[in-house]
């Protein structure tokens, strides 16, 4: 079964459970799970559920897909995601994206966790991703090219729609918030970076890094999508603070401003529709 036939099996069985035709996907990244539970008429179905789905084990995300609707916009909520540090193959890593785009998603709106390398950067930020920085050491678009899917080589000028970008910053202004913008780093981890990583990662430009985000935001624009980005800077990256970093920081920084995000996210989504 070839790629493109494992996406419609997938899309197949999601379709059997729920008849909803989404219009905007979100992912949602560490500790920011409780935004599923704001979504009307909703209709869960576990990852681990849905064929070729790969299980979602970090702690901090469900794994379960939620189709429902935020106001009047019909979404489809993935509640945690699968990492390529865990081993899994890049792309099963982005397949659970390329079913929302085969399902009618149209934008897609992706969030993280992220370490903030802008020392004008605070535990709590957010901050809307206008490029990144792609040194995971992979590509998910590597290989034998399906035109079913998408170009052999897709522009990336523009990957992070900037309609898209506004209309986050404006949410964010509404909402009495700074709204930070800047470069995301990608890295494979699941080491957290070295001080001169980091320092490395500031002279390129990055204002924030983590282990997730990019190889989806190429699979989606691969397959036509408008894509958004919303880091959530759960802890300040090595050498930019003295402390020892550990995940648990970041859940519990998540987990302070989650409410924010939440409301954040409501205000979003309908636009992004």
């Amino acid at each position: 079964m070839d790629l493109y036939e494992r996406i419609m099996d997938a899309v197949g069985f999601i379709k059997e459970n729920c008849p909803l035709a989404p219009r905007v996907g979100v992912v949602l990244g560490s500790g920011l799970g409780e935004f599923a539970d704001s979504v009307e008429d909703p209709t869960a179905i576990a990852s681990a559920d849905i064929p070729h789905f790969q299980r979602v084990s970090v702690a901090g995300h469900a794994g379960r897909m939620v189709l429902g609707k935020i106001g009047p916009v019909s979404v489809a909520v993935l509640q945690g995601r699968i990492h390529y540090y865990e081993g899994h193959e890049i792309g099963d890593v982005v397949f659970p994206v390329r079913v929302l785009a085969a399902l009618g998603v149209r934008g897609l709106l992706l969030t993280n966790a992220a370490g903030g390398i802008n020392r004008e950067f605070r535990p709590g930020d957010l901050m809307v991703i206008r490029d990144h920085i792609n040194l995971t050491g992979v590509n998910p678009l590597r290989g034998a090219n399906d035109e079913r899917l998408g170009p052999r080589f897709p522009d990336m000028s523009a990957l992070y729609d900037p309609a898209f970008q506004e209309i986050i910053a404006t949410a964010l202004a509404e909402a009495g918030r700074t709204a930070h913008r800047g470069v995301y780093a990608g890295l494979s981890g699941p080491s957290y970076e070295t001080p001169a990583e980091i320092r490395m990662l500031a002279s390129l430009g990055a204002d924030a890094v983590g282990m997730s985000t990019v190889p989806e935001a190429l699979a989606a624009r691969h397959m036509g999508l408008r894509v958004a980005g919303i880091s959530c800077i759960t802890n300040l990256a090595a050498g930019v603070s003295d402390r020892p970093l550990d995940h648990r920081e970041v859940t519990e920084t998540a987990d302070r401003v989650k409410i924010d995000f939440i409301g954040l996210l409501n205000r979003v989504v309908p636009r992004l529709g």
